[in-house]
């Protein structure tokens, strides 16, 4: 408000110095027209250079004008007092008034005109629109005042009923919810069965049971999840409290057993499973130096990207940062299998990385929906794919992804660990090895075998003073040999350089088939030790899970039957608010 009025008396100023430059000129004869016509230009500056013939002088009030277009013509504010003595002659004939330019003081008087005007219309910027609040006519500041805030309900400060619309042309029917819905919203809940990322981070994250399957960062159908720089899913952006990235996780709300039933049948819960086939098989070949045992993983994925039956393979790879940490990887050629052959022992987020743009560059020229795609993972991470797939929501980023996983292969597991817990503080800090010296790890009869590049064995101890480098959630899991994928592998069960395979649905036989004639293979050598290990794992599991273990009961649990079971906060949000 304070520049509207400097700006009023710099008009002022401007104006005055208009008049004492009119004067002068009369005076002095400049500002005149070079035709010899004696009609000066009040108001317009003497600039060396510039023609004043360019210069465009609207007609003053009660002066005949010329015809002007709409478009030419100025606006009344816009319009400046005028000594076009052209007009003035006609002026002059009407009233009777003499001028000439020796004589005429035209500017003098507008300028008292305009001058008394000013003392009794309020500056231009103090009237035009609304008007500035708490300011008088003069421009004096007035009592502040402040509305109250509404509490519960829609702000109101007009002081009249917000329910009712103006301004509504005739005949025309409005069909969109009126204000009184606004209002009678304020009151309602964020309804119970409305789950958000922070259930999950409350319940499974900050809790130490994320098994880092990636299963929340593919079920996001905003892409809201990520992955952190500690392995750990992260929000990214807004929640939509869709609540999936709970339904799916295989320690939250997906009933992992439930989903064996889905995916193999009924009698698919029961020791190793219900196999439609069991064979101790390996690759004949001098690649499989560098492979886990029998390098059957890599010989059937080999296989199936030569078929075309394949275009990719995502896999785990070691990082280049550092070593024996594992990292996601899609394989494209026999080469890049080879290489990759052998376990690394910590999760990669797996069904994070099913975003085929990442891996754009390295599939062929074709539709995203026609590419085909092998999974290897540990039996949690089957569980989360073959959830998903069962269902046709759209995964945004990892849609494409989920979608074009047609083979999976499963690794026994009975334990995964996390990187830093293991290789730092268990073996590098407290037994002193080095990462960079291991060419091999195993765990096999219990035992946690470390092996140099060389072969030789450098570590052999019980895998239970491992446990506290263990991934916490794994003690629930009760899915060692991978009931719900396609074919499942492992060393329990074989003899040394074979690998154990349980071959589990159609998609899984069609893969060994077309396999088999680059394996050494034959019956399965100890199927009791496979069971033995199963049935070990379900009983630490019952041990572990604090809900009821249920293959018949729903699919998903609500996240307030899971608080009810594991003793977890009721709408975190709320209490961190």
């Amino acid at each position: 408000m304070g520049t509207d009025r400097e700006d009023e008396r710099g008009k002022s100023s401007n104006r005055a110095s208009s008049a004492e430059r009119s004067s002068a000129d009369h005076s002095s004869g400049r500002s005149l027209r070079e035709d010899g016509d004696s009609q000066p230009f009040p108001g317009v500056p003497d600039v060396e250079g510039v023609d004043t013939d360019d210069v465009s002088v609207p007609p003053t009030n009660g002066a005949r004008e010329h015809a002007h277009s709409s478009a030419d013509a100025p606006s009344k504010a816009m319009q400046t007092p005028s000594h076009d003595h052209d007009h003035d002659h006609d002026h002059e004939a009407s009233a009777g008034d003499s001028c000439s330019p020796s004589t005429c003081t035209c500017g003098e008087k507008q300028e008292q005109e305009q001058e008394q005007s000013q003392k009794q219309t309020p500056p231009k910027a103090m009237t035009d629109g609304a008007g500035v609040a708490n300011v008088d006519a003069e421009g004096n500041l007035g009592d502040i005042e402040f509305t109250e805030p509404a509490k519960d309900v829609s702000q109101d400060i007009e002081g009249t009923d917000p329910s009712v619309r103006v301004g509504i042309p005739d005949g025309v029917d409005l069909e969109t919810p009126s204000y009184s819905i606004r209002s009678e919203m304020n009151d309602i809940e964020t309804p119970d069965e409305k789950t958000w990322f922070m259930e999950l981070d409350e319940a499974v994250i900050d809790e130490g049971r994320c098994i880092q399957c990636g299963t929340c960062v593919a079920a996001c159908p905003s892409d809201s999840i990520g992955i952190g720089d500690d392995d750990l899913p992260e929000l990214v952006k807004m929640c939509t409290g869709c609540s999936l990235c709970w339904d799916f996780c295989p320690r939250g709300g997906l009933r992992y057993e439930r989903q064996w039933k889905i995916t193999g049948g009924e009698d698919n819960v029961k020791g190793a499973g219900d196999p439609i086939t069991e064979f101790s098989a390996k690759v004949d070949d001098d690649w499989t130096d560098g492979a886990q045992d029998g390098g059957v993983v890599t010989g059937m994925l080999a296989t199936l990207l030569e078929e075309g039956e394949i275009d990719g393979a995502l896999i785990a790879t070691e990082s280049d940062e550092e070593a024996w940490k594992a990292e996601s990887y899609l394989a494209t050629s026999r080469e890049d299998l080879i290489a990759n052959a052998g376990t690394i022992y910590n999760q990669t987020m797996a069904l994070g990385h099913l975003d085929l743009s990442k891996w754009e560059h390295k599939l062929p020229d074709k539709s995203w929906d026609e590419m085909s795609l092998a999974l290897v993972g540990t039996p949690c991470e089957i569980e989360g794919i073959r959830a998903l797939q069962d269902f046709e929501w759209d995964y945004q980023k990892q849609n494409e992804g989920v979608r074009a996983v047609d083979y999976t292969i499963a690794l026994m597991c009975t334990k995964n660990f996390n990187y830093y817990s293991l290789m730092g503080d268990m073996i590098e800090d407290q037994r002193g090895i080095s990462p960079d010296e291991i060419g091999k790890m195993d765990v096999l009869h219990g035992k946690m075998m470390v092996y140099g590049h060389d072969g030789e064995m450098i570590l052999e101890e019980d895998i239970e003073n491992f446990h506290d480098a263990a991934l916490k959630g794994c003690d629930e899991c009760a899915d060692f040999t991978g009931y719900a994928a396609d074919v499942t592998v492992g060393s329990v069960g074989s003899s040394d350089e074979y690998s154990s395979v349980i071959v589990r649905t159609e998609q899984g036989l069609k893969a060994w088939e077309l396999t088999e004639p680059s394996l050494d293979y034959h019956d399965l050598e100890d199927r009791g030790a496979i069971g033995g290990l199963q049935s070990w794992d379900k009983k630490k599991a019952f041990e572990s899970l604090q809900r009821p273990f249920d293959p018949d009961a729903p699919r998903f649990i609500d996240y307030t039957d899971h608080a009810e079971n594991y003793g977890t906060m009721l709408n975190p949000h709320e209490g961190r608010n």
